[in-house]
């Protein structure tokens, strides 16, 4: 068994395209850190190799024994509180404190200040100093915290149920006051807290730092704002700068309209000349680096720039590298598919970001990961089990996405009721939570600076009426999503459940549209979204669809019955309405009992009293002539390519509806984002999702997809828009 461990220890290194050194032959690197061999007789020096070596060795047992991974304990610094001495800096790949010591910032996302509700969601059901309490009682050290610069520039807040006898303290308070005591109660809790700009207005993520109606001075100015206001808050400690830079944002190119690192320096050295004790997090990019290696990634996960193209900041020390993880639940990337998953996942990492560590450049800290499934029986489940112990053994900070529940395709390390932890996510993650207090001293002399605001002439309402919609995934690596809408109800009241007799005269009001999350041997993850289309709002409404070979086992936002193979689905109190325009996310997983497992015969209804059905759109001239499209091959390979669309508002006013219409011969999608992708022969038509239809003047709205070739003819041509 030995023998043929040592043999495969042998030849995996050049199964992943790595070289090793052989006798009489000198390794250097060269400036793309590839491998360069010069003829010199030299003995054979393994010593710098000795971590890869047990990094292999580590990989070989994990495949004999199958996929489940070995059960470690916690790391060190988790079997007593560690005391870290703030600020924070950076030493090679590490974060260090005061005294030099590494630190593993290791914790999770709260999101909510960046949507429209503009505070932290699940306080319409419990306290803050309770949610912050529970988060640090299961292990965590630190809170990522999203905001929008329009969210903080608002007067009110609405997401929050006084009501229910708690958060008094956050009572008649801005967006901005409610950050301020979250902020102070997390330093009593003893949690450190990073800022995330992770939205411009609060219903979208942008591709870049502006857009959406805000410049860069308004992203600039909320940052120093933010900044001068908490230079002696000892728990604040950094800015991670802008989430998920995607689409057009470069890395490298010197294009000061798109290349991220560019802007990613300007700011960061913004904040630095207010608080030079701020760690500046900078995420990856998408596409767009010059001689990058892998051609799809994550949105904000793409790092393969920095090592020829670093950022520059005034304070070299305080810079953190930050990307974003997901699994299959999220999407549907080739690579979940390929011959040699999970085995693949580790090159990719080692590509697109790692190498920094390795190399020890600068440390890379995991802004976000995550997803429903944790077991050994889904691709997703052995994506997250083998990150979380990737993360283990590389000694990885993160903060995990999400605490909250109503994250649509990946769940929350809270269950629906905001308060039961999701026992198989935590187990998973009681690996790699790290107890740690504050040095006292240092923490006793915070201070938050309330004289420090944004500036009067800064926007606020910069678009239209925020809809609760997930923030749209865009160019092949589509952001998780973050759906700001309420806790989902578990267990609605039985009594409360209709007849399963539809009124007919209503369903057109109403549209249902399915997508397959995921598919594997066992089971299946299944999304549903029930969209109004109609003029007036509807009160209530169910579902229902017909599934012969599968069992529920897990759902979200809504109450799914069965009757033998026929289900009924209805909403949680608060999803019942639906306004116009609008639209409900709800969905399940299922064990595969059978072939015949796909739900069919999907119908959603309105209850109650019929109101007026919406015509059919019919686009206008004079709507086609102020939209224009223009297509780019994004990629183009031997079997595939990945090609987008950006469809362009020219004209004053806004467009409510449009579709792109394409002939493809040669073709076969096996990948597209931001839009219904429906072939009629050899043609496509293609529709947006509910929160793409909408384009203002000046505005645009970018989809697209990838096809494995099927002959020479293969490129989309007669492309064209029309819209209403």
């Amino acid at each position: 068994m030995l023998l043929k461990l040592l043999q495969l220890l042998r030849l995996l290194p050049l199964s992943m395209g790595i070289k090793m050194p052989q006798r009489g032959v000198k390794t250097t690197k060269s400036k793309f850190g590839r491998a360069q061999f010069s003829q010199r007789k030299l003995r054979t020096n393994w010593k710098p190799y000795t971590k890869f070596i047990w990094f292999l060795l580590a990989l070989v047992l994990t495949s004999v024994m199958g996929l489940g991974l070995p059960v470690h304990s916690r790391v060190s610094a988790t079997n007593s509180d560690v005391i870290i001495q703030l600020p924070l800096s950076t030493r090679g790949s590490v974060i260090i404190d005061g005294t030099k010591k590494p630190v593993l910032l290791r914790g999770v996302n709260w999101f909510g200040i960046e949507t429209d509700k503009h505070a932290p969601h699940g306080l319409w059901k419990r306290d803050y100093k309770e949610m912050l309490s529970q988060i640090k009682s299961l292990g965590y050290n630190m809170i990522r915290l999203p905001y929008a610069v329009e969210s903080l520039n608002s007067p009110e807040v609405s997401g929050i149920d006084f009501s229910i006898g708690s958060n008094q303290e956050l009572y008649d308070k801005s967006p901005l006051e409610v950050m301020d005591e979250i902020i102070k109660e997390a330093e009593r809790q003893e949690l450190l807290v990073l800022l995330d700009s992770h939205r411009l207005n609060d219903e979208r993520i942008p591709e870049l730092w502006y857009g959406d109606g805000f410049t860069e001075e308004d992203w600039l100015d909320t940052w120093k704002m933010l900044a001068q206001r908490y230079h002696n808050q000892a728990n604040v400690i950094g800015a991670d700068l802008k989430n998920e830079p995607h689409g057009r944002a470069s890395w490298g190119t010197d294009d000061q309209e798109t290349d991220w690192r560019l802007a990613a320096e300007r700011a960061g050295n913004a904040i630095l000349d207010i608080n030079p004790n701020w760690l500046i997090v900078v995420e990856g990019v998408e596409n767009n680096v010059p001689g990058q290696h892998l051609k799809i990634h994550w949105m904000g996960g793409n790092l393969e720039g920095a090592r020829k193209y670093p950022v520059r900041l005034s304070h070299p020390k305080q810079l953190v590298y930050s990307i974003h993880e997901y699994g299959p639940g999220v999407f549907d990337q080739s690579w979940f598919s390929e011959a040699n998953f999970p085995y693949n996942l580790y090159r990719r990492w080692e590509f697109g970001w790692h190498y920094l560590v390795t190399e020890g450049i600068a440390p890379v800290w995991v802004g976000e990961f995550g997803g429903r499934q944790t077991g050994k029986d889904s691709p997703e489940g052995i994506w997250q089990r083998r990150f979380v112990d990737y993360i283990y053994r590389n000694d990885l900070g993160f903060a995990y996405w999400s605490w909250n529940p109503n994250s649509t395709d990946t769940g929350g390390i809270l269950q629906d009721d905001w308060l039961t932890v999701e026992e198989p996510k935590q187990k998973l993650l009681d690996e790699v939570v790290v107890a740690t207090r504050f040095d006292q001293n240092y923490a006793r002399s915070s201070t938050i600076d309330q004289t420090a605001q944004l500036p009067s002439s800064s926007p606020v309402a910069v678009s239209a009426t925020p809809n609760e919609q997930p923030s749209p995934p865009v160019a092949v690596t589509p952001t998780p999503n973050k759906q700001p809408s309420p806790p989902v109800a578990v267990t609605p009241t039985p009594n409360e459940q209709p007849n399963f007799s539809i009124p007919k005269t209503s369903q057109a009001q109403l549209k249902v549209a399915s997508n397959l999350q995921s598919d594997w041997d066992q089971g299946f993850c299944l999304s549903l979204q029930v969209s109004n289309e109609g003029d007036t709002k509807v009160n209530d409404w169910q579902l229902t669809f017909q599934m012969n070979q599968a069992s529920i086992n897990n759902s979200w936002n809504g109450n799914f019955q069965s009757q033998g193979s026929q289900y009924q689905v209805t909403p949680p109190d608060w999803g019942r309405v639906i306004e116009p325009g609008e639209s409900q996310e709800l969905g399940f997983c299922a064990n595969k009992l059978g072939s015949d497992y796909q739900p069919q015969q999907l119908s959603a209804a309105v209850i109650g009293t019929t109101t007026n059905i919406q015509p059919n759109v019919s686009f206008t001239k004079a709507a086609q002539s102020r939209l224009k499209v223009v297509s780019n091959m994004q990629s183009d390979w031997q079997s595939g390519f990945c090609f987008d669309f950006q469809v362009i508002n020219q004209g004053n006013t806004k467009v409510r509806d449009w579709q792109v219409k394409f002939q493809m011969n040669q073709a076969a999608i096996n990948n597209s984002w931001n839009g219904n992708f429906r072939p009629q022969g050899s043609y496509y038509v293609v529709t947006p999702l509910d929160w793409g239809r909408v384009i203002e003047p000046r505005q645009s709205q970018y989809l697209g997809f990838c096809a494995n070739k099927l002959g020479s003819d293969y490129q989309p041509r007669q492309i064209s828009v029309t819209g209403s």
